[in-house]
């Protein structure tokens, strides 16, 4: 009875049962449609938000358009065939220094490059170059122009590189910089400062060779052009030219070169004030010494001796700002030249009071008295002992105690009552006949010194500047 009665209430719930598990599943059913249409619904928003806000969509890159990754540009154009030809052109901004003891020369100037590579081609139905700057420069190929014979050099980079790429639909391409080069210029100083230098920047391609990269001037003579307003303060630039040629090396080959040639003349008066103008006037001073009396020893001396030092100066000065070279230069010959004239009036000196010593000595002796005291004018006891004589005296020559004093006190004590006279006599005899006792107490040397002291150096003048202006 028991058992009936338990398969009677299972009998009861089964249904019910049943009618629960299957509500269960149809509301798990209808949330899982219900999210999947939300997804839906959410995804086709977002994609009608993109295309309505256009300030999100992302331009091509110029990698893409110029097929960049499908090519490998570490190889140059046409590798394998005929040498790619590169056009060059050059305008020079600026010259900035000459330096004449490093031998080097500063320019700033705009270099441009010009090639064909056709994996750069791209398609445009307006036929327009895009234009770039230094950022693609690393990712494609560019000729490896170099500067011969530089010491430094660098691009310029404010606000950013100065750097600009041009890329044309057909594949040509524009390859431009601004740069400043500091590069050796071998000068001739032989004839300076009279000289005229002539200086030259060279390009040339560091690793291909004439059988890779072909190096030209883009329009021929006219590929070099110059900024009007260039200037130096030392030099007038006469000329610039563009010239090309072909350089070996054993290692590796036949290379193009170009060059860009400029000639350099000096401007000449700085260094006529500086150095020339200056010499001829210690040269003529010394000549002064020619009018001066020979017995006037400090004078003579003190003025002989200041010329040569001057002079000293000046060669010393003009040689700390130029190189050391090995051979002389044309403002050494005529400072030398200047400084062997100003010498010479000083051994002229030297000569002339040696033999006027030994003059006045012989006529000494012939007039001496056996006593041992000679009677001297007032001229030859100033030629021996330094003083100044008003009169007559008798001086012994041994053994020469004070000699200005002595002879001082000597002619106070013999000569009180008549001091007057002799002085007036000479003060009237000085105002009429100065000129004729300058010229009786010269040597013959010092009167031939006047003339032929500035002649020859006229003469050296003359052919000087005519050989070298």
């Amino acid at each position: 009875m028991v058992l009936v009665m338990k398969l009677l209430f299972l009998t009861c719930l089964w249904p019910t049962a049943v009618l629960h598990s299957s509500h269960s599943q149809h509301h798990r059913l209808h949330r899982r449609q219900q999210m999947s249409f939300s997804r839906k619904h959410n995804s086709k928003r977002e994609i009608k938000m993109r295309k309505l806000d256009s300030t999100k969509v992302r331009p091509l890159k110029s990698e893409q358009l110029l097929h960049i990754e499908d090519h490998d540009f570490a190889l140059r154009p046409g590798f394998g065939g005929s040498p790619i030809p590169v056009g060059i052109d050059v305008q020079v901004e600026s010259i900035d220094s000459i330096s004449e003891v490093d031998m080097d020369f500063t320019m700033t100037l705009y270099l441009r490059h010009y090639w064909k590579d056709e994996r750069l081609s791209f398609r445009s139905n307006k036929n327009k170059s895009m234009t770039f700057d230094g950022r693609l420069i690393k990712k494609i190929w560019v000729p490896d122009v170099f500067f011969v014979h530089s010491k430094r050099s660098f691009i310029h980079d404010t606000t950013v590189e100065n750097i600009m790429l041009r890329v044309y639909p057909d594949g040509n391409v524009l390859f431009s910089l601004r740069i400043t080069v500091s590069a050796m210029c071998f000068m001739d100083f032989s004839r300076f400062p009279l000289d005229t230098q002539n200086c030259s920047l060279e390009l040339e391609s560091y690793a291909y060779n004439e059988d890779d990269l072909m190096l030209y001037w883009k329009h021929g003579n006219k590929s070099l052009s110059t900024d009007e307003q260039i200037s130096l303060s030392q030099f007038f630039i006469e000329e610039f030219s563009a010239s090309s040629g072909l350089a070996f090396y054993s290692s590796t080959g036949w290379y193009n070169r170009l060059f860009i040639n400029f000639a350099l003349r000096r401007h000449i008066f700085f260094f006529v004030l500086q150095s020339y103008f200056p010499a001829m006037l210690m040269v003529m001073l010394s000549w002064v010494s020619f009018w001066i009396d020979r017995r006037a020893v400090p004078a003579r001396v003190s003025l002989g001796i200041t010329t040569v030092l001057t002079m000293s100066t000046i060669m010393t000065g003009v040689s700390a700002s130029m190189p050391q070279v090995s051979y002389i230069k044309a403002v050494d010959v005529y400072l030398w030249i200047s400084f062997l004239f100003v010498f010479l009036s000083v051994i002229e000196y030297a000569a002339v009071n040696y033999l006027t010593t030994i003059e006045e000595r012989k006529q000494l002796k012939k007039r001496g008295k056996a006593s041992g005291m000679y009677s001297m004018d007032a001229v030859q006891a100033m030629a021996f002992d330094g003083c100044f004589h008003d009169t007559d005296v008798d001086m012994d020559l041994t053994p020469f105690p004070d000699p200005c004093e002595e002879n001082e006190t000597r002619t106070s004590q013999t000569n009180i009552s008549n001091a007057d006279t002799p002085r007036l006599r000479r003060k009237r005899s000085l105002k009429g006949n100065v000129g004729r006792i300058i010229l009786q107490n010269n040597h013959v040397i010092d009167t031939y010194s006047r003339i032929i002291f500035p002649s020859v150096y006229i003469v050296f003048n003359f052919f000087y500047w005519g050989l070298y202006m």
